[in-house]
């Protein structure tokens, strides 16, 4: 992946703005639509209580989904993902990938493993996608260890 001229300032964060704005407002549209069904067919107490909770569990899905981010920093990159958060220190990162296909981005790191990013996803927005991916790769070399 080829490394932009220039890099972003520090701190960065990636996301996808366009899908999590959209999870965002279908989690309160979702939410609003439920709750007024629940008040405008009149039921009362438990059930009305079971449709607000129901709308309030689809809700969380949604933002549950809106949530994967990549915060960058000068000491590392930290990855949040849909249940899970992991900080990385720049030595640990290998290299950026995002091919073709894929649904995110993956870090491959120095103990052989990968690790998704799902705050870098092609789906609704490729370009913006591909430009952080090439950003974020720019800055994994830019911060890579030294080796005499």
């Amino acid at each position: 992946m080829s490394a932009p001229a220039d890099l972003p300032p520090l701190p960065a964060t990636f996301r996808p703005s366009l899908t999590r704005g959209i999870l965002i407002g279908c989690g309160i549209g979702i939410f609003v639509v439920i709750t007024a069904v629940a008040f405008l067919l009149g039921i009362g107490g438990g059930e009305a209580a079971s449709f607000v909770l129901t709308a309030a569990l689809l809700a969380g899905v949604c933002f549950l989904l809106a949530r994967p981010k990549i915060v960058v920093s000068a000491e590392g990159v930290t990855v949040v993902n849909l249940t899970t958060r992991r900080t990385l220190g720049w030595a640990q990162i290998v290299r950026v990938t995002l091919r073709g296909g894929d649904p995110w981005a993956f870090l491959d790191l120095s103990d052989g493993t990968s690790l998704p990013v799902l705050g870098i996803q092609p789906g609704l927005a490729r370009e913006k996608a591909v430009a952080d991916a090439r950003a974020l790769s720019a800055l994994v070399d830019a911060h890579a260890p030294v080796h005499d």
